[in-house]
């Protein structure tokens, strides 16, 4: 039986949701069909790549192996899927402002193609908060930033949403929320709430929270994602964070599980800021045509 990348996409979602139900919801497919498209992959490979258990699916030796595999696989093929039309003859310099999620979850992945695709193009990044980002742009310190375009309020700046990242909690594996048919900020107001402060999350977090009449009852505040994504996998507290920075392990390889939650909470908006008034140049339209042909963003 052969590999298809329908049971690459079914075997990544699974791994990252921890369970088949969520990674059904996420895809907006049937149980079955996830549950039928790894039982062949299994066969296809050999090998057990997931433990069922009660709580949901734990990835196995051979699971872990091959995850790292796919994701591979899942980039090669968005690349060949996604080619860039801009010539690759532009070059010059092109300074982009990044704020610090955005920087360590998001740009990578884009500047390594950015650079094989405009090897003549010397992009010099610059990781700012975004208020030096905004001075940076109205005064030409910089042409372009890529950063949370939902916390923009300048008006002398323009923005181009690139993608939204959907906010959801943060669970310890085994907790006792994941059994619970529906969890909204009442409930995680009654647990420990580790509160991330970088980008403004805190601010953004006090909003939503805000238009309720729970508050989080706030164990620990921390610039640092690890730091979150381990105190949690560790049963230390909970969280409400974005999909783009959710990673299913701790570094300590233990399991962070996600729920939806019923209440409405702002997703994280990721996307592009310029001056109004600036004329683009070819190197700044070869950065921004790049990122609209890979997000469909229409002209």
């Amino acid at each position: 039986m052969s590999l298809s990348l329908k049971q690459i996409r079914y075997f990544i979602a699974t791994a990252e949701a921890g369970q088949v139900s969520q990674a059904a919801i996420n895809l907006s497919i049937s149980q079955s069909a996830i549950t039928t498209a790894i039982r062949d992959l299994e066969e296809t490979v050999g090998a057990a790549l997931f433990e069922r258990t009660p709580h949901g699916m734990e990835l196995t030796s051979a699971g872990r192996q091959f995850l790292s595999h796919a994701y591979d696989i899942q980039k090669k093929v968005e690349e060949a899927t996604h080619l860039n039309l801009v010539t690759s003859n532009v070059s010059g310099v092109l300074t982009v402002a990044a704020t610090y999620t955005v920087i360590g979850y998001f740009l990578p992945y884009h500047i390594e193609r950015l650079n094989r695709q405009f090897p003549q193009l010397d992009i010099r990044l610059f990781e700012l908060n975004r208020e030096s980002i905004e001075e940076g742009l109205l005064t030409n310190r910089y042409d372009i930033a890529v950063l949370l375009t939902s916390n923009i309020l300048n008006p002398e700046l323009s923005t181009e949403k690139l993608m939204s990242s959907q906010r959801r909690l943060w669970l310890p594996a085994q907790h006792k929320l994941l059994s619970a048919d529906s969890v909204g900020l009442k409930e995680v107001a009654e647990e420990p709430y580790i509160m991330l402060t970088v980008d403004e999350a805190s601010h953004t977090a006090l909003k939503y929270w805000s238009q309720t009449p729970y508050q989080p009852k706030v164990k620990l505040r921390t610039s640092s994602v690890e730091a979150v994504r381990s105190l949690v996998a560790n049963g230390q507290g909970v969280a409400i964070l974005s999909d783009m920075v959710h990673r299913p392990w701790s570094l300590e390889g233990r399991r962070i599980e996600t729920v939806n939650l019923r209440d409405p909470v702002p997703s994280m908006d990721v996307g592009l800021a310029w001056r109004r008034s600036v004329e683009f140049t070819p190197q700044m339209q070869a950065f921004r045509t790049y990122f609209r042909g890979l997000y469909n963003i229409p002209d």
